[in-house]
């Protein structure tokens, strides 16, 4: 079943490759700032707006698919993520149980990125709309291949009988993990009136992971556990690291709705469900619920000032409820329960489930994340748009889980952004933006070294450009 799936979508597999393969996005959480570059221009604000001609904007909110040119647009990103971490000096060792990680700052390599979207818009009659969108989101990319990246500890050594020191962040040598999305979704809009529209359609998701380097942990999965338990001696733990690329599917719904409040406000609502995700086998001893993965749930909220003026304002807020995911919202003090973790805060752990690849596996600790967004439109003349944008939202990591978020550190919390649009005599249009975000960290214990610190480092920079014709 697994290889038909696979077989049928090779055609959408081949249309993302780049998506699909260097994806790597880490900016609200993991989810990308917005789609599109009119979007992306105003930091991801205006899903209250009726003025966006371009269709990718039914990615943000399907109802806006009405309003959108009978049109085709490509866009393309170049996206460049800069994230280290830094490892506190410290005193134990690797004895005892510990695992420390080697002092000083390391950096990831990898900083450049490509990442397309295609979109296209069909206006039909009685004001209703079909709209296709392709495009590429998510992504926690890091590769930790520095000589400066090493660690110490008895999980460094097969035998588990001495403190050693190993490369990689997790003595396992080249550490990293690339998850890619990509999204294909039809919406279909309507206009009931010159205040309501709305839209509604599928989402079609496939994802790509692969993890190397974390095999140091294989003696706290649930693999390892239960071979114990069976056999009375370790067994084989072979879905945990280094095993290439593996791909997970699902399907969900996106809806959304505008209102035509007065002449000169708009209101916009957008929701995304859940996606459940086929798990990633090659996996299952890494990820909680024997590899599973699924897309989080999101819900937008824009207001919008300006009608059809030259000068337009958004006021825009996005929910994304990473908590519904254990695997991204399970934290690393789960593993506590886990029988093979032996610690001085749960000294009689008897809970296999905790283990890694359990149903309460540790996963990122990443709670739900709200993001405040604010655009503006300028419309100098009828052939040139300029925008700008800002967007802020409390990163979704907590301190005391920074040890596996050196995998994932999606610490980014401000977004600037600046866009242009110029319309030709023909009536194609480009569109360019640039986005900055700032330098943002977090720092926390060690969580199996209580006498180290970590701390967590990223800013980014993306410019985008996409014509419409």
């Amino acid at each position: 079943m697994r290889s038909a799936i696979r077989t049928a979508a090779v055609s959408s597999v081949a249309i993302g490759t780049l998506a699909l393969s260097s994806a790597a996005f880490a900016t609200n959480g993991y989810f990308t700032h917005g789609v599109g570059a009119e979007s992306k221009g105003m930091a991801g604000a205006g899903i209250g707006s009726s003025a966006f001609s371009g269709p990718i904007i039914a990615a943000s909110n399907p109802a806006l698919g009405v309003f959108a040119d009978d049109a085709w647009e490509a866009g393309l990103s170049i996206f460049s993520p800069r994230r280290s971490y830094v490892a506190s000096e410290q005193n134990s060792g690797g004895q005892f149980g510990t695992f420390s990680l080697t002092p000083g700052q390391v950096d990831s390599s990898s900083e450049y990125f490509p990442i397309p979207y295609v979109a296209k818009n069909w206006r039909l009659e009685n004001d209703r709309a079909v709209t296709f969108v392709f495009y590429g989101r998510g992504g926690m990319n890091t590769d930790w291949d520095s000589s400066n990246a090493s660690a110490t500890s008895v999980f460094c050594d097969p035998t588990g009988q001495a403190a050693l020191t190993g490369p990689g962040p997790f003595c396992a040598g080249e550490a990293g993990v690339d998850l890619s999305q990509a999204f294909v979704a039809l919406n279909y809009a309507g206009r009931q009136s010159d205040n309501f529209a709305w839209g509604i359609g599928p989402v079609f998701a496939i994802q790509a992971f692969k993890a190397t380097g974390v095999s140091s942990f294989t003696p706290i999965t649930k693999s390892f556990y239960d071979n114990l338990v069976a056999t009375g001696a370790p067994g084989p733990v072979g879905n945990l690291s280094n095993n290439g690329r593996d791909f997970s599917y699902g399907l969900g719904i996106a809806g959304g709705i505008w209102f035509g409040l007065t002449d000169n406000i708009s209101l916009g609502l957008a929701y995304q469900s859940k996606m459940s995700m086929s798990s990633f086998d090659d996996y299952s001893d890494l990820f909680a619920e024997g590899g599973s993965f699924d897309i989080p749930a999101s819900a937008k909220l824009g207001v919008s000032f300006g009608g059809a003026g030259p000068l337009r304002l958004h006021l825009d807020l996005e929910h994304t409820m990473y908590s519904e995911v254990d695997s991204i919202a399970n934290p690393m003090v789960n593993i506590l329960g886990c029988p093979t973790t032996v610690s001085a805060q749960n000294p009689n752990p008897n809970d296999p489930e905790s283990c890694l690849g359990g149903a309460r596996g540790a996963g990122f600790g990443w709670e739900d994340m709200t993001t405040f967004k604010v655009g503006l439109e300028w419309a100098t003349s009828d052939s040139n748009t300029f925008r700008f944008g800002a967007s802020y939202g409390e990163q979704p990591i907590q301190a005391a889980d920074v040890l596996f978020n050196i995998l994932a550190p999606g610490v980014i919390e401000q977004h600037y952004t600046v866009g242009w649009t110029h319309t030709t005599q023909r009536g194609s249009a480009w569109t360019a933006s640039i986005m900055y975000a700032p330098e943002t960290s977090v720092t926390g214990p060690n969580f199996f070294d209580p006498f180290q610190t970590i701390e967590l480092k990223m800013d980014q920079l993306e410019f985008e450009v996409a014509f419409r014709w």
